[in-house]
């Protein structure tokens, strides 16, 4: 036997590591499913700037305002903080609150504790919205989301 573990040894180490790793992941997706933080009462998420209807020209600085709650940046759980995501020309009811939002163009992360970022966008009408969430890149339950703002880009 100690023989053949020796052989193989590697390769039951492999197999051992991979079950490990797959439990592992089941117990994290299971826990993170029943992990849906509340944002403390009263906070609230809002556009320092740009305002509602504002016209603007080139890239732009988006600054995000948060009452009620703390920056820490993704991975880090804290307590009553989380951080900004900014959702350009997307309407928050076409994404998935219960699991990490996916990041893209139109999903944009700001994980390090961010509070402004500059934006170029393609001239015309755009909307802008920020959501809060947790240290996953979870959102709160229910989200903690500002209104969302038009914005108009011109060249």
């Amino acid at each position: 036997m100690n023989r053949l573990l020796a052989t193989f040894g590697n390769t039951v180490i492999a197999t051992a590591f991979a079950a490990t790793a797959l439990a592992a992941t089941a117990l994290v997706t299971t826990a993170s499913a029943q992990e849906h933080t509340a944002a403390a009462p009263g906070a609230e998420v809002y556009f320092i700037s740009p305002r509602a209807g504002a016209v603007l020209h080139g890239p732009f600085v988006v600054r995000f305002g948060l009452k009620g709650m703390g920056i820490a940046p993704a991975g880090i759980k804290f307590d009553n903080t989380g951080h900004h995501h900014l959702l350009v020309d997307t309407d928050l009811s076409q994404l998935k609150l219960d699991a990490p939002l996916p990041v893209s163009d139109k999903i944009r992360h700001f994980g390090k504790g961010q509070t402004e970022t500059e934006l170029t966008l393609a001239p015309g009408k755009h909307t802008l919205e920020l959501l809060f969430a947790d240290y996953q890149h979870v959102p709160f339950d229910p989200p903690l989301h500002s209104k969302k703002i038009t914005i108009t880009v011109e060249q």
